[in-house]
C-alpha cells in the first residue's frame, strides 16, 4: 500500500504516515529491502553446474525447522535413484544428518541401511550414530547394521575391532555404498572432547570443512591429521566410489565447506537452503572487473 493508501485506512494525514514509518524504521520495526528474485530452479541448476554435482536440490527456508525441511527434497532425490532391496545406504552423523531422519525417509524395503562411523562418548544427540542408523532403518523399511565401536581410539585397539565379526560385516559394507547421508561440518572443537581435532592442530590449520572427519581446503585437498589413522570411519576414496553421496547443510557460513566437500569428491550431491546455496555461488562467481575501460 501507498502512505497516502495507508493514512486514509487510518484516518491520519499522510506527513503523519511517513513520520511513523520513519521511527519505525530508525527502530528497526520496518524493515525496506530488495528481494531476490532467482528462482530456487535456477540456482540449483547453477550450483550443478558450478561444483559438477550429479544432483542438488534448494529450499527457500521456512520460518521454523530448517534442517528438518531438508528431509523431502532428499527423499525425492532417493527416489530418482530407485534403490532396491539389497542397495546400502550409509549413514553419518551430525545435526543435519538427525534432524532429515526425524523428519522421515522414504521407503525402500530391503535396503540395509550402515553406520559410517564409530561413535563418540559425547552426549549431545548429533553424535548418536547408532539411533540414527536405528531410526533410518525403520524409516526405509530395512535393516540396521551398527558399529559398536569408538569412533577413535589407538591404532591396534582399531586393528582389533575390525577382526570382530560384526565390526567386519558392517565397516564391509562401505565398499558396496550405493547412497551416503553426511554432514558437511566446519573445522571447530567440538563438545569439549580431546578426541575431536581443533583448528589449532597444524596439520589442519588450511582446513575449511570436514565430512566425517575427514578434513579438506577450499580446494578440496585432503589434510590429513594425527587422528587419521586411529578413526573407525568410512574412508574418502569409499565416499568417492559411492553412487550418491548426499551432502546436507544449511548455513551461509558452511559455504566454504561445501565447496571444499564437493571438491574433494566426498560428495556429488546437495542438499541445502537458498541463502548457502547463493553463499556458495557468490565464493565461486568471478569478482567484477571494475577497471575503467
Amino acid at each position: 500500500m501507498s502512505q497516502v493508501q495507508i493514512a486514509k485506512k487510518m484516518g491520519v494525514s499522510a506527513a503523519s504516515v511517513s513520520r511513523l514509518l520513519q521511527k519505525a524504521r530508525a527502530l528497526g520495526i520496518v524493515k525496506i529491502e530488495v528481494m531476490n528474485l532467482t528462482s530456487p530452479e535456477e540456482v540449483t541448476l547453477d550450483l550443478v553446474d558450478a561444483l559438477g554435482l550429479k544432483r542438488a536440490a534448494v529450499i527457500e527456508a521456512p520460518s521454523v525447522g530448517l534442517l528438518g525441511a531438508l528431509a523431502p527434497p532428499l527423499g525425492a532425490m532417493m527416489k530418482d535413484e530407485k534403490f532396491e532391496a539389497g542397495s546400502t545406504i550409509g549413514v553419518g552423523w551430525g545435526r543435519a544428518v538427525r534432524e532429515v531422519i526425524a523428519a522421515g525417509l522414504p521407503r525402500f524395503p530391503g535396503v540395509r541401511a550402515v553406520a559410517l562411523n564409530g561413535g563418540m562418548q559425547a552426549s549431545a544427540t548429533h553424535f548418536q550414530i547408532n539411533e540414527f542408523v536405528r531410526q533410518a532403518a525403520e524409516q526405509l523399511g530395512g535393516s540396521a547394521h551398527f558399529l559398536h565401536a569408538p569412533y577413535l581410539s589407538s591404532v591396534e585397539l582399531r586393528d582389533a575391532f575390525l577382526k570382530d565379526p560384526s565390526a567386519r560385516e558392517t565397516t564391509g559394507l562401505w565398499s558396496q555404498l550405493d547412497c551416503a547421508l553426511v554432514g558437511v561440518g566446519l573445522p571447530h572443537f567440538n563438545n569439549g572432547t580431546e578426541d575431536v581435532p581443533s583448528p589449532n592442530e597444524p596439520s589442519i590449520g588450511a582446513a575449511v570443512g570436514d565430512v566425517i572427519r575427514h578434513y579438506f581446503d577450499l580446494n578440496g585437498t585432503i589434510l590429513p591429521w594425527e587422528g587419521e589413522q586411529r578413526m573407525l570411519a568410512v574412508s574418502a576414496a569409499q565416499l568417492r566410489r559411492t553412487r550418491l553421496s548426499v551432502g546436507l547443510a544449511a548455513s551461509p557460513q558452511k559455504a566454504q565447506a561445501v565447496i571444499g566437500a564437493a571438491r574433494s569428491g566426498m560428495i556429488n550431491a546437495l542438499v541445502i537452503d537458498m541463502a548457502t546455496a547463493q553463499a556458495i555461488l557468490d565464493i565461486l562467481r568471478p569478482a567484477p572487473n571494475l577497471a575503467a575501460p
